[in-house]
């Protein structure tokens, strides 16, 4: 299986930057493990209702993306309070 291209929004690229380095790292290999491979995170990936994409679990962070067959679009990322 190859692993698929991840695009960051402004908005996710921005909140990355903004939070530690220790979690900002922590998210950004979660994001490329599900890329990689889907299945390893499947607990921590649920559609989201109401609207179209997904949201990963990363301890108190959330991360709403969507996906096609090449490529995960990372929408945004916030803490979980403030994501929806």
């Amino acid at each position: 299986m190859v692993a698929k291209r991840v695009v960051y929004s402004r908005q996710a690229s921005r909140t990355l930057a903004r939070i530690p380095t220790n979690e900002s790292k922590r998210i950004i290999a979660k994001i490329e493990q599900y890329a990689g491979d889907p299945s390893s995170q499947a607990k921590n990936v649920v559609k989201l209702q109401g609207r179209p994409g997904y949201r990963l679990r990363v301890g108190d962070w959330r991360v709403i993306f969507d996906e096609d067959d090449k490529v995960l679009d990372v929408e945004k990322i916030a803490s979980r309070g403030n994501v929806y």
